[in-house]
This record gives C-alpha cells, sequence and structure tokens, in this order.
C-alpha cells in the first residue's frame, strides 16, 4: 500500500467517525433512561399520561395551520411576483407587517381583536336576514379558541412560507421558462410542469424547517387556553406544584415530537437528493 492510499483510507476513516451520529447516540441514550423512569416512577408515570393528553391537540393545531399557511404562504409568493405592481406591493406590505409581529402578538390580536371584530362584520351584514328570523347572531364565543390559534399561526407562518416559495421560484432557471414559452405552454402548465417540481427541491429543506418551529411555536396556543401539551403541563404543574416534573416531561414530549419528525425530513430530504442525482 502506498503513502497515499494509507493518507486517503486514514481521512476515510476519519471522516466516517466524524460523521457518525454521536448526537443522536446521547440522545437515545438519554430519552430511554427518562423512558425508564417515566415507567418505573410513579409520579413521572402520572404527570406524562397527564400531559400526554395534550398531544392530539397540538398535531391537529401544527398540521392544519401548516398546511393553511402553505396554501396561503404559496399565493402570496404568486401575487408577489405578479406582473402588476399593485398586487406586487400588497404581498410585501402583508410580509413585511406580518414578519415584524411577535406570533405570540399576532395570537392575542386575533383572537380578541380580529374575531370580534369579523363576528361584528357579520351580524351586521346579516342583520336584515337575523330580523326575519331566517339566521342566528354569531356571537363571538361561537368561534372556539383553537381555530383562533389555527388562524394566527396560519396569518403568521404564511409570511414567512410565501418568501420561502418566492426564493425557490427564482431559483428555476430563466431558460427553462423561455423553453417552456415556446413550446406553447401557457402560464399554468409552465408553473405545475416546469416550476414547481424544480423549486420543490429548494423549498423544501426551509419548508420542513418551519414545520418543526411550528410544532414548538405552537406551544403558545396554551396562553388562549387551548389544551395543548403546555396547557395540560400549566394546570398539572400548578394544582400539583411539581414543577420540575411537569416541565420535564413536557420538554421531553416536545423533544421526542421535534426529532422525530427533524429526522422523518432529513431522510425524506436525503431521498429527494438521491433521485435527483
Amino acid at each position: 500500500m502506498t503513502l497515499h492510499d494509507a493518507t486517503t483510507k486514514r481521512n476515510t476513516q476519519n471522516s466516517t467517525s466524524e460523521d457518525f451520529p454521536w448526537w443522536l447516540l446521547a440522545i437515545l441514550v438519554i430519552g430511554i433512561a427518562l423512558a425508564a423512569m417515566i415507567a418505573v416512577n410513579g409520579i413521572y408515570t402520572q404527570v406524562f399520561s397527564t400531559v400526554a393528553k395534550g398531544v392530539g391537540i397540538t398535531v391537529s393545531v401544527t398540521l392544519t395551520a401548516f398546511m393553511l399557511a402553505t396554501l396561503l404562504g404559496l399565493c402570496i409568493a404568486l401575487v408577489g411576483m405578479a406582473d402588476n405592481i399593485v398586487a406586487r406591493q400588497v404581498a410585501r406590505f402583508y410580509i413585511e407587517v406580518v414578519r415584524g409581529i411577535p406570533i405570540i402578538v399576532l395570537l392575542f390580536y386575533i383572537a380578541f381583536v380580529g374575531t370580534p371584530g369579523l363576528v361584528a362584520l357579520y351580524n351586521g351584514l346579516t342583520a336584515p336576514l337575523v330580523s326575519q328570523g331566517w339566521v342566528e347572531p354569531l356571537l363571538v364565543r361561537d368561534v372556539s379558541l383553537i381555530w383562533r390559534a389555527i388562524i394566527a399561526l396560519t396569518i403568521g407562518y404564511a409570511a414567512f412560507i410565501a418568501e420561502i416559495f418566492r426564493a425557490g421560484i427564482q431559483a428555476v432557471p430563466e431558460g427553462q421558462i423561455e423553453a417552456a414559452k415556446a413550446l406553447g405552454f401557457s402560464r399554468y402548465q409552465r408553473f405545475r410542469l416546469i416550476t414547481l417540481p424544480q423549486a420543490t427541491r429548494t423549498i423544501f429543506p426551509p419548508l420542513s424547517n418551519d414545520f418543526v418551529s411550528m410544532v414548538k411555536d405552537s406551544s403558545l396556543v396554551s396562553v388562549l387556553g387551548v389544551t395543548d401539551i403546555t396547557q395540560m403541563g400549566k394546570v398539572y404543574a400548578a394544582g400539583s406544584f411539581r414543577f420540575f416534573e411537569t416541565y420535564s416531561i413536557v420538554a421531553y414530549i416536545y423533544l421526542i415530537l421535534t426529532i422525530g419528525l427533524s429526522l422523518i425530513l432529513r431522510r425524506i430530504e436525503k431521498a429527494m437528493r438521491s433521485k435527483q442525482g
């Protein structure tokens, strides 16, 4: 074996050693140890069973809000790249304003300002129908807190997702768009067959990061009293005064969700890259 071959082999071994996910192994060991503690310790078992009741709400709020935010973000991105200058300015206005508002402030605003305002507007428009007894007036309490939270997360994240879509769409080579025009493709066909499939490879990594971030930001809906993981933890801790045990379990559940989701999305991203290659 030559000196060059030996050096190459050593560098390959070092690279393999460095690339091994030791961080994941450490997390797995800690996670298994905590799971064993939860199984054998009655207090942790009780805390876990109580807090875990909020997992369904957390997952449903995140999935619903993210799907709506993705659709709204795509629409805003397309409007922002329209030929009409008014449409572009409106889209930019939305993005800059919403991105400058903290999510928790947006939650309060949508829940306690926006919703009552929309209910008042609806009742004003339907007043003639209400007077005839054809429809019932809408009350603010008829709009559930869960949907107020979903709408707030949708509005907030759509501004960030719109920028992701814009960057991904603009990364598609202009020559391919021009070639599609030359072939007689309509604007919709160019977007569906040329732009979107190629932009998806650029869009997916930051979009998946936003999805994981929304899982964490969904904990903010607890300020509205939505019974998610964080709210269940707050209620249990307030009644039992076991703050250490409760919030340790809350953090543990969120880590399971976010790390598990990150690994799945990373695997999908890797598969997309290999398929592209």
